[in-house]
């Protein structure tokens, strides 16, 4: 793998991620653009006790554009985009429009008991492939390699920037979803804090007797083998028994490691396979091109590091042909999820779609 550190016009950093050697990244961003904006401003609400980013200027990043002027797609003669080279394998970049950043402003009081401070860390884009039309799930064992090596290269450098508390790869696919951009793509969020969900599961695990919840949790399933999904030597993909969405399948390494940058040359390449025929499979569930949101769960940067269990949480919004799962009343106002599919029956779906 060649990695290539390079800038563009506002001085945001471009790393591209090769599988050459020889792959030439010299070409500049010849774009004028506006300065980069100032970091968001954290807001603490002290009746959940979670810090609540205000990012304004994300008002105005691009919205579904037409594919010839598609901003992850590479530069050509003719068109400049945020890649500045005409192909590339994956590349990452600072986000134009980031929720955190290093860039930052003034932050004031603004009373009702809430503290405030700058939004502290980074965010930045995954491309996973130059084919526009493409998906990750029609990515060769190779690319997706690249892509992990990407990930994993990403995660330790960002966790040792001060400040960061946690950091977050994940793909959002699909206009359901509410994707801005429908290029391959996935993001990096460096939080400032340890998010919300992340405290919940290392608090359970903090209480469980016994072993480590999470392999306790993969032992069990795998145990019970009626939510198996697909498995390998290495890892195992399955339903979670409560599954609060539709079609929601974790993945685990059968080895506890604390992140992606922590796993063997050997677990990389065995993830490839085993995952992309799990989207596959969402894929060919209702015959059209799933909307999910895949989540890499990693550790936090300074904390609770033996407890956490790196491990991937893959759900998709649709419950039936033409039909979404919408968080209505219970699930956004309470956040008490009631699931319309059976998790059995949404596992015995999948599988018979397996194609590993």
């Amino acid at each position: 793998m060649k990695r290539t550190i390079t800038h563009l016009a506002d001085g945001r950093e471009l790393i591209y991620f090769d599988r050459r050697d020889d792959a030439d990244r010299s070409a500049i961003d010849r774009r004028a653009l506006d300065p980069r904006p100032m970091a968001s401003e954290l807001r603490y609400d002290p009746l959940t006790e979670e810090w609540i980013a205000m990012a304004g200027h994300r008002q105005t990043r691009t919205f579904l554009p037409p594919a010839n002027e598609c901003p992850l797609c590479p530069s050509s003669e003719t068109r400049a985009s945020e890649i500045p080279a005409y192909d590339y394998d994956v590349a990452v970049f600072e986000n134009r429009f980031p929720s955190f950043s290093g860039n930052f402003g003034t932050y004031g009081d603004v009373g009702g008991l809430s503290e405030v401070r700058p939004g502290v860390g980074r965010c930045e884009v995954v491309c996973f492939t130059s084919e526009h039309s493409s998906s990750f799930s029609r990515l060769s064992d190779e690319q997706v390699g690249l892509v992990m090596e990407a990930w994993a290269d990403r995660t330790a450098e960002l966790s040792a920037i001060e400040g960061v508390e946690q950091v977050f790869c994940f793909e959002n696919r699909g206009e359901d979803i509410g994707i801005t951009l429908p290029h391959p793509h996935g993001q990096i969020y460096a939080y400032p804090y340890v998010t919300p969900r992340t405290k919940l599961q290392l608090g359970a695990a903090a209480r469980h007797r016994g072993g480590n919840l999470f392999a306790d949790v993969l032992a069990a399933e795998r145990a019970a083998g009626v939510r198996v999904v697909a498995a390998n030597e290495l890892w195992t993909a399955f339903v979670p028994a409560a599954a609060r969405w539709p079609f929601e399948v974790h993945v685990y390494p059968h080895r506890q490691v604390p992140d992606l940058a922590a796993l063997s040359e050997e677990e990389r390449a065995a993830f490839a396979p085993l995952y992309t025929s799990v989207l596959r499979a969402l894929d060919g569930l209702f015959g059209v091109a799933m909307p999910y949101i895949s989540a890499w769960h990693q550790a936090p940067v300074r904390q609770d590091r033996d407890l956490a269990y790196l491990h991937l949480e893959l759900f998709s919004i649709r419950r039936a042909p033409g039909k979404l799962k919408y968080l209505a009343g219970s699930e956004s106002a309470m956040g008490a999820f009631v699931n319309d599919v059976l998790p059995e029956e949404a596992a015995r779906m999948l599988k018979s779609q397996v194609d590993l």
